[in-house]
Formats: structure tokens, sequence, C-alpha cells
């Protein structure tokens, strides 16, 4: 019995290790023994239907750029629309290539109506529904041949679409998302510092057999690879994965820019996490991201190592701290392990009231982790997530 519990313990920080750091650096081995040069390949090859998206290019000339819609689903965002909708009308793009839709999900504000006075090509008044069912509308009714999309607070540099285009020369490329910053006061939350450390995974991703997942601020899709997700769904992650099955490659464009406004305060990034993590279930068993079926074995890999052993982190620190209190006997390697759990824990929650960093990386790390737990347990109870709502303090 013995053996099977020390089985698990140390299974479950192996675990726990490689899927935080260890995946980063076995990414960064296969990068440098040219492990994904299929992907890498993909990223810079110039060929493809339609010219090079760079304002600048000669090539630009050879033909005319594609049709493009940017997608901007919205709740209740009066106060950011005008702003979103004039920084979409003034990116570096041919403005009768660029059609900017607006989807309104049952809105009670004068979204609808700033958003039409502040230019946008087609606003849809929506009723509520949730996110997905906004952006599957203005799906189904944007004109591009590429579909681009994203938040209301979100705000582009100017040759972000251009950047963000540019990989889909290749007919290869199904999706692109690009690079977001989180910018503002944090008041405790390091979700600008994690999503550095995400960001990075996602550059190696990229260069071998493709990202596991994307970000809503700045992202776009083929218009006909484009898959209408149930209200459930995530753009985020679903799409990375299902286009793997269809043979289309992932990517994540650094240059292709955008900046939000980071939730300030950590408790507050909890409870938005939280919200996220409700639809996780369906995603991964519901939609297929645990379906085998189409993937290469690079791309299994990846989704094994980011997604699936990430989401069971939860679950491996119960294992890990449950096993290491029934080993305190056992010697003193496990009264030491059991000792750093719990300066971990209590560094966690004295970082609520001292704000030094390493308390607050404990803390954060602590509450970014449980959110994991408490979506799965909110899932259980309340059925597949439907409507969406505003991260507090983030327009």
């Amino acid at each position: 019995m013995t053996l099977y519990v020390e089985f698990l313990f140390w299974l479950s920080v192996a675990f726990l290790v490689y899927t935080h750091i260890g995946y980063p650096i076995a990414l960064g081995i296969l990068s440098g023994l040219g492990a994904g040069s299929r992907a890498g390949e993909v990223r810079g090859e110039r060929v493809g239907s339609f010219p090079s998206m760079t304002a600048d290019d000669p090539e630009a000339e050879d033909g005319p750029l594609p049709m493009v819609s940017l997608i901007i689903a919205a709740y209740d965002e009066e106060e950011v629309i005008e702003a979103k909708v004039l920084n979409a009308l003034a990116l570096e793009y041919p403005r009768e290539r660029l059609q900017v839709i607006v989807a309104s999900d049952g809105s009670s504000d004068a979204t609808v109506r700033v958003a039409r006075e502040a230019g946008a090509d087609l606003v849809l008044d929506l009723p509520r529904g949730g996110k997905i069912p906004a952006q599957n509308a203005a799906a189904a009714a944007a004109e591009g041949d590429l579909l681009a999309f994203s938040d209301a607070n979100s705000v582009w540099e100017s040759s972000a679409l251009t950047e963000l285009l540019e990989p889909f020369r290749d007919p290869r490329v199904g999706y692109v998302c690009g690079q977001v910053r989180f910018v503002g006061p944090d008041g405790g939350n390091l979700e600008g510092a994690y999503w550095r450390y995400e960001m990075r995974v996602r550059e190696l991703e990229s260069g071998l057999a493709g990202v596991t997942a994307g970000n809503g601020a700045i992202y776009a899709v083929r218009a006909d690879q484009y898959i209408p997700l149930e209200p459930s769904g995530s753009h985020d992650l679903s799409f990375p994965f299902a286009l793997a099955k269809q043979g289309s490659f992932s990517l994540y464009c650094p240059k292709a820019r955008a900046e939000e406004k980071v939730v300030p305060g950590l408790e507050g990034e909890l409870a938005r996490k939280r919200r996220m993590m409700i639809g996780l279930w369906d995603i991964v068993f519901n939609e297929g991201m645990t379906d085998i079926r189409g993937y290469s074995p690079l791309y299994f890999f990846e989704i094994a190592s980011h997604r699936l052993l990430r989401y069971l982190s939860p679950a491996f620190h119960l294992v890990a701290f449950l096993a290491n209190a029934a080993l305190l006997g056992q010697g003193p390697v496990y009264r030491v392990t059991f000792a750093l759990q719990l300066l971990v824990l209590l560094a966690a929650i004295v970082g609520r009231w001292v704000p030094i960093l390493p308390f607050r990386i404990c803390r954060y790390y602590l509450l970014v982790t449980f959110s994991i737990a408490l979506g799965f347990w909110d899932r259980w109870r309340k059925g597949p997530p439907g409507y969406w709502e505003k991260a507090v303090g983030t327009r």
C-alpha cells in the first residue's frame, strides 16, 4: 500500500513540474532539433491565393487583397464601443476590403446606437444568447474571405490586421492568433506576467505543430473553415484543435499586437477565469479535444502537455497533498515535501495582505489553479454555460 501511495505522490509531482516547467523546455529542445519543420515552413512560406498583406510590399500589386470581416461581439459596451470601432476603421488595411461588424448580444444600453454612429458597416441587434451565438450570427452575415475577431475592449496596433493576416498566404493555415498585452494597474493580479510566459510557449508551439489555444483579443480564421460552436464553446480553445483535425495549421503571430486592461485585483481575475472554465468540460469531452483521431503525433503531444495535463493540475495537487500527508512517517524526504506544500499555501494566504513578489506568485498560482476546479464544479451544478459577463474594471 505504501508503494502505491508513493507512486501516486511522485507521479503527481512529476506531472505538475512537467506541465509548467518541463513542457516549455521540451518545446525548446524539439525546436532546436528541427522537429517542427512542417509548421515552421508553413509560417515562413510565401505562397497562397492572395498577395502579401504588408502595405509597403511590392507584391501587394499582383492581385486584390482578400475581403476581411472584423467581428466584435459586444454586451453592454457603450463606454468602449465607439473607441473600438474607430480603432478598427483606423487599421492599415484598404477600407473597401474591410467590413466592421458589431454583434450586440442583447445589450440593454446604447451599444447598438453608438456602434452605428461610430461607423460600423454592420451592427446586429441580437437577442440575448451568449457570446458564441453572437459570433455565429456575425460570421453568417459576414462578407469576408477571412474573419477576424476582437474583444470590444481590445485596442489593436495600426499594423495588427495586416500582420495577423500575413500567414494566411499559405492555404494550409486556417487560424492565426496575435499577441495580447495586459496593461494598467494590476492590483496584485499577475495575469500580465503569466501571459508573457504563455505567449512564449505558444510561439514555440507555433513553430512545431501549431498552437493549442488562442486568445479573444486578436485572432482570425478562414470564413470557409469557421465552425459554428455551441454556446458553451470557445473559439480560443476549440478552433485550433478542430482545425488540426482538418489538416490545417493554427499559428501565433507575435507581430499582430493588441492591448487590453488587466483585471484590477486577483479576486476579479479568479471570478473571470472561473466563468471561463465552466465550458471547459464541454470543450474537452463533448467537442472532442481528447479524441486523438486526426491529430499528428506532435500535435497530440502539445495538446496532452499544454491542455489536458494543465487542466488536471488541481487533481494532481490534491493527490500530491493527500498522499504526502499519508507518507509523513516514511522518512524525512516526505516531511520536507509536505512542509514545502504548506509553505506555498501559507505564502498564498499571506499574499493577500503582504504584496511582495514571492507571496503574490504563490497566491496567483493557487487561485488560478483553483479556478479550474471551481469551473468544473459550476458546470456540474449549473450545466453548460450560456450568457457571458464583462470582467469588472477592464473597460
